[in-house]
């Protein structure tokens, strides 16, 4: 049987991201003044960054 190439390899990783106040961290898609903003919020404390790692 042939092998699997690295690219067609089925992975599933999720990444969960915490804010320092203990909520979790949703990425979400805004269209603010005709363009479209990524934007990482907290469920918790509603704080908005650009990334997910900017909530350290």
């Amino acid at each position: 049987m042939a092998q699997m190439s690295k690219n067609a390899r089925n992975s599933s990783a999720t990444q969960t991201f915490n804010c320092p106040c203990g909520g979790e961290i949703k990425m979400k898609s805004l269209f603010v003044s005709g363009k479209l903003k990524n934007v990482a919020e907290c469920q918790k404390c509603n704080r908005q960054e650009r990334k997910p790692r900017d909530f350290r």
